[in-house]
């Protein structure tokens, strides 16, 4: 096995044989998503995309898959002091990133622990399986939260789960638990816990043992077929989140949740 490779600061690819394995990993226990951290995912898909010496990549997170977007980060509070253009183009890191990880003509198998939520959904349903442990769960917080599913990520929901789940994923926000994700459709194989990696791994070995050049057209076929409206149905899904991350729905949700409260909703 070559020595790994870095990208960023949180993450690193190793390969072995046909099948590069990419772990982003911030060492706590959220492995929250960055905007760093996004952008350093984006050009690692990018670098990958390029590597045909590969048939499979595995993507990981760290203790857990991922909590999503870190709220915490300075980048994200900034954009609430930016214009309406500079917040466009901030707005366009998360997408990028699902978008280049989709962009692949590799198999990517995300192995997921514990939890997946919101933009770490958005990013798993980027790859093409999702392998799961037992006690993990998925969730997509934002509705509750006054602000709408952007990322470029319900079309790829609706893809895999039909409308009716995806909208109970989407609209709901709440968990859904690794074997109903398996039975929707969202999860592919279930694990043990702590086996998603290697058992990622073995799907990933079974993609390497196979001709590299016809896996990765069928794949790109499939993808394409599945795919080819996707782009219509998301084109103002960054737009519309600057709408509804200004309004006041979208502020009580936010002090409600801090204060441990139920929010009372207005629609205005």
């Amino acid at each position: 096995m070559a020595e790994p490779q870095r990208v960023g600061e949180y993450i690193t690819i190793e390969r072995e044989g046909r099948v590069a394995t990419l772990r982003f990993d911030r060492g706590d226990r959220i492995n929250p998503l960055s905007v760093q951290l996004m952008r350093d995912l984006t050009e690692a898909a990018r670098l990958l995309r390029d590597d045909v010496s590969t048939s499979a990549i595995v993507l990981a997170g760290g203790q857990a898959f991922s909590g999503g977007a870190d709220l915490a980060d300075p980048e994200i509070a900034r954009r609430a002091e930016a214009s309406l253009l500079e917040r466009r183009e901030m707005l366009r890191v998360g997408p990028d990133m699902c978008d280049a990880w989709e962009a692949l003509d590799q198999v990517t198998i995300a192995a997921i622990e514990r939890f997946c939520i919101g933009g770490g959904v958005a990013l798993a349903v980027a790859c093409d399986f999702r392998i799961v442990g037992r006690s993990a769960h998925f969730r997509l917080p934002e509705i509750p939260l006054g602000m709408n599913m952007s990322w470029h990520t319900q079309p790829r929901l609706v893809n895999l789960l039909g409308p009716s789940r995806a909208k109970q994923l989407t609209i709901f926000g709440e968990r859904v638990a690794a074997e109903k994700a398996e039975a929707w459709g969202l999860a592919d194989e279930l694990c043990g816990d702590g086996e998603a990696l290697p058992t990622a791994k073995k799907w990933a070995e079974k993609v390497a043992a196979l001709p590299p050049v016809a896996v990765r057209m069928a794949k790109r076929g499939i993808t394409q077929a599945a795919t080819a409206l996707n782009s219509v149905s998301t084109f103002m899904d960054a737009d519309q989140f600057a709408l509804v991350s200004s309004s006041e729905d979208q502020r009580e949700a936010v002090t409600a949740f801090l204060e441990k409260r139920t929010p009372k909703f207005t629609g205005r």
